[in-house]
């Protein structure tokens, strides 16, 4: 009788250990742990507190995302709001980007748009766009969250003004930032009005930027990053022909 033979006969006559109750005390296990072996029973208690350990470990991580999913919510409806109540066209790409920066803490933004209306052709935010980046914004279905490999775009961002250095005795490990405060890693998000769905051509891009090469990375959700996209999107298609 093989191992795999004696658990299906035990697993098929659970009352095994109700006629035999003595061997839950006399059967000694090895202990997982290293100590004496141990019995059944305090074994079943082991692997009890294990699993009981690991539901304990998952709830908090469930709770803390329930925490930051409410911050962010909340950070959402603060950023939101700026940009309802800005009336000035012109005004609206800075204050959507400036925006993001200050309730989100991102320490670098920008936003281009480009075919704007002939009224804001001039306008800084409408400055000349390189092909490659129309091309790349009009592919770019979800936001391209990850390392900055040299985007055109990217260079729109200015230079992230540095931060206090961390005090040891603070506990923890930061990322090293980028010394020369240029992003390490950026989310591009592309502009395209929202009724035309996600095939329809892009008439802008979003660019957050961080010195830090883990603030925005591939396995990140992007979900935000695209109600922000979508938002700032609508808000933008006021700039565009009519």
């Amino acid at each position: 009788m093989n191992d795999r033979e004696v658990a299906d006969y035990l697993l098929a006559n659970p009352e095994f250990f109700a006629r035999h109750a003595e061997l839950l005390a006399t059967i000694r296990l090895a202990n997982p742990h290293g100590k004496a072996a141990i019995s059944l029973q305090e074994r079943q208690m082991e692997m009890l507190r294990d699993k009981n350990k690991h539901l304990e470990r998952r709830l908090a991580e469930l709770v803390r995302y329930g925490h930051e999913n409410d911050s962010l919510s909340a950070k959402f409806g603060r950023w939101t709001a700026r940009v309802i109540a800005e009336r000035d066209p012109y005004a609206l790409p800075r204050t959507i980007a400036d925006g993001i920066a200050d309730v989100f803490d991102v320490p670098q933004t920008a936003l281009r748009v480009w075919d704007v209306a002939d009224t804001y052709a001039q306008a800084d935010f409408a400055r000349q766009v390189g092909e490659e980046v129309r091309l790349f914004a009009n592919g770019l279905v979800t936001p391209y969250c990850g390392a900055n490999t040299g985007f055109e775009a990217a260079q729109w961002l200015a230079p992230a003004v540095a931060a206090p250095a961390a005090n040891a005795a603070d506990g923890g490990e930061a990322a090293a930032p980028a010394g020369d405060g240029a992003a390490a890693s950026v989310a591009l998000l592309a502009l395209r009005a929202p009724q035309a769905g996600a095939d329809a051509p892009a008439f802008g891009l979003l660019v957050l930027g961080s010195p830090d090469p883990r603030r925005f990375h591939d396995g990140m959700a992007t979900d935000f990053l695209a109600q922000i996209a979508t938002l700032a999107s609508a808000a933008l298609t006021r700039l565009l022909p009519h």
